[in-house]
This record gives structure tokens, sequence and C-alpha cells, in this order.
């Protein structure tokens, strides 16, 4: 039995240290409303707050002493990198229709087949 426990414990303890050269699958972490520049060029003045609802989802924020202004914001970290996207939108309304519309940062949908890019800061 000791020579057996001599035997495997070189053995063990190099299956043990291959462990560690493993990673964990990480998965795509997406927070708040992802907010496309495709999504944006949809939106037009004049539009009613149920269109750009349509178009853009429900609003993370809306703000009681500002019923005027959505805001979407979003955070979203791709699989297996440290790469944070954040952005934020702002859309105003005027009489109930869309006057304008502010964007911090909008990504662009990858092309099909391309390679993803890293997220500048």
């Amino acid at each position: 039995m000791r020579i057996l426990v001599l035997l495997l414990s070189p053995l063990l303890s190099f299956l043990l240290g291959a462990c560690s050269w493993l990673e964990p699958h990480r998965i795509e972490i997406q927070q708040g409303n992802y907010v496309t520049q495709d999504m944006v060029s949809q939106l037009k003045p004049g539009m009613t707050r149920d269109q750009v609802r349509y178009v853009l989802g429900t609003p993370l924020v809306t703000d009681i002493f500002h019923g005027d202004r959505w805001e979407y914001v979003f955070r979203r970290q791709k699989a297996d990198s440290r790469a944070v996207e954040h952005g934020r939108i702002s859309v105003f309304f005027s009489d109930n229709k869309l006057e304008r519309v502010e964007a911090e940062r909008v990504p662009t949908p990858p092309l099909a087949g391309a390679q993803p890019d890293s997220v500048q800061r």
C-alpha cells in the first residue's frame, strides 16, 4: 500500500498542477438596455413615446422630476475578455414627441464574420 501511495503521489501532484492551466469559461455579461447605432439611427424627430419604446425598448431610468427625458444605460463585458463597453443614451421629448437624442457612446454591431476588436476607453 505504501509503495502504491509513493507511486501515485507524483502523478496526482502533476494532475493537480495541470488543472491550474485551465481557465473557467466566462459568459457575456450584459446589463441595462444594450442600444446599437442601428437602433439609434431609426429614431426620427417627432416620433411618439410608444414608437421610441418600440425601437429602443423600455428605458432603464425614468425620472419623475424630468418626465420628458428617458435614459438608456448599458454595460457589456464580452465573453473571455476583460474589455467592458459602457454607454448612455438620453432621449428628450417635447409635447410627447421625440425632440432630440444625446448619446455618450453607441456601439456598432460587428459585421458578420468579422473578428471583434478591443474596446477603447
